[in-house]
């Protein structure tokens, strides 16, 4: 009996990757439904049930979009209308008859989640690949999940110049987030934090690949290769060799996550489904800038990135740092009615943050730099470095902790806070300071 039941699991784990390796169409046909609830039918499964379209659960409701089934660790690869509010559970995904993708959630309106296909829709299928794709009346793919990449990269897909990736808000909230990943036209490919110039100041990780051709791909093959080529096809930069030899029990995906970095993945297809981190664009968890929202910084504390808001400064939301940080008392006037000066300056050492200065003063000693922001109101902020001193307005922007630098973060404070709260501030601070 014994010899009989590992014989079936041997046949069946060799039927599943078999199917995994040899990617098979599964058609989705007019009039078909989906819906979130269990009695329902919540996702179309690809041929071998490794990758599912469909609901997944999102908030207080439910998303639609593309995600690993076939591993304990359910991980979304690709997200419709990311940033819509989740659906309840009444809401419904259906191929209509006449040819429409349409999520359905009375009262609001039908929503498109294929919205630019360039002929009326005549069947679907979720592929083995990870590439959900629909078809015209002659079965010519006419919209592909694979075009319109969200957080992640699997096999055998290949983003050219000019695409992007944007990381989610969380592990369990698609949408979009605070950091973007894209493959520029000048042959790099590049980290930035979101709403910025595609500009050297605001990068934080490059493949370093810049001037090697204007239609540069991303690539990922399915032994866990990740790599770039040039518009003739020649390999100019391995980001992760791969070579692995257990292709037919492992898949590869690549992913930039909610905390800004860019990772290589592996899932091993058995009942553990163990996922492993086999390349990522940085281990320093402070990297990607903005990370700790507006006046916050970052320290890394046990290989863990750790925002500290600057002094004077509270949480806008207490448990989400990338929110970032606010003044927690008024700043609107900087002197009294008598002409008394009502702030003070504290430090925070060893930080550096984006250059955004309005005025430099000639200044060779902190003091200096100290009093030069203290008689100006429209100074909130110095950078000190090395006998240079920037006047600052704020909100300060990617801030961390480099021991390695000796810039100084001069924090004007409002007195009647200082006196009262001193004693808080410097034992929040003590150990960072």
């Amino acid at each position: 009996m014994v010899a009989i039941s590992f014989l079936f699991l041997v046949c069946f784990f060799s039927f599943h990757l078999h199917a995994v390796a040899q990617p098979r169409n599964s058609t989705i046909r007019l009039g078909s439904s989906l819906t979130p609830t269990t009695t329902g039918k919540s996702a179309w499964l690809s041929p071998s049930g490794l990758y599912g379209f469909g609901f997944y659960p999102q908030g207080n409701g439910y998303g639609v979009g593309v995600f690993l089934a076939g591993v304990p660790q359910r991980t979304v690869v690709w997200t419709a209308n990311r940033d819509a509010p989740p659906v309840p559970r009444t809401a419904s995904l259906v191929l209509t008859t006449d040819g429409r993708l349409i999520l359905q959630s009375p009262p609001r309106r039908d929503v498109y989640i294929v919205t630019d296909a360039s002929q009326k829709i005549a069947a679907a299928s979720m592929l083995d690949t990870g590439n959900f794709v629909v078809f015209n009346s002659d079965e010519d793919i006419i919209w592909q999940s694979f075009q319109y990449p969200t957080t992640s990269i699997l096999q055998g897909q290949h983003p050219s110049a000019g695409m992007e990736l944007f990381s989610s808000v969380s592990e369990t909230d698609q949408s979009t987030g605070i950091f973007r990943l894209k493959m520029q036209h000048d042959g790099n490919l590049v980290q930035y934090p979101v709403d910025t110039p595609d500009t050297a100041p605001y990068s934080y990780w490059s493949s370093i690949t810049d001037g090697k051709g204007d239609n540069v791909s991303l690539n990922l093959d399915n032994d866990g290769h990740l790599y770039m080529l040039n518009s003739t096809g020649f390999n100019i930069k391995d980001l992760n060799t791969g070579g692995y030899d257990d292709t037919n029990r492992t898949i590869y995906l690549m992913k930039i996550d909610s905390d800004g970095i860019f990772r290589l993945y592996s899932y091993r297809l058995d009942r553990n489904g163990n996922r492993s981190v086999i390349w990522s664009s940085t281990s320093d968890k402070c990297a990607p800038k903005g990370l700790c929202g507006l006046n916050g910084y970052c320290v890394d504390v046990d290989r863990e990135a750790n925002c500290i808001c600057l002094p004077g400064f509270a949480p806008v939301i207490e448990g989400n740092f990338t929110a970032g940080c606010e003044r927690n008392f008024s700043s609107d006037s900087c002197k009294s009615d008598d002409g008394t000066i009502q702030y003070t300056i504290q430090a925070a050492e060893s930080t550096v943050w984006e250059d955004n200065g309005y005025s430099e003063v000639t200044s060779t000693t902190r003091e200096e730099c100290d009093t030069a922001c203290y008689e100006d109101c429209n100074c909130e902020a110095a950078m000190f470095n090395d006998g240079k001193c920037t006047k600052q307005r704020l909100p300060l922007r990617y801030g961390r902790r480099d021991l390695s630098n000796s810039n100084i973060a001069l924090i004007k404070i409002q007195k009647v806070f200082y006196r009262q709260q001193h004693k808080i501030v410097r034992d929040r601070c003590s150990y960072f300071v």
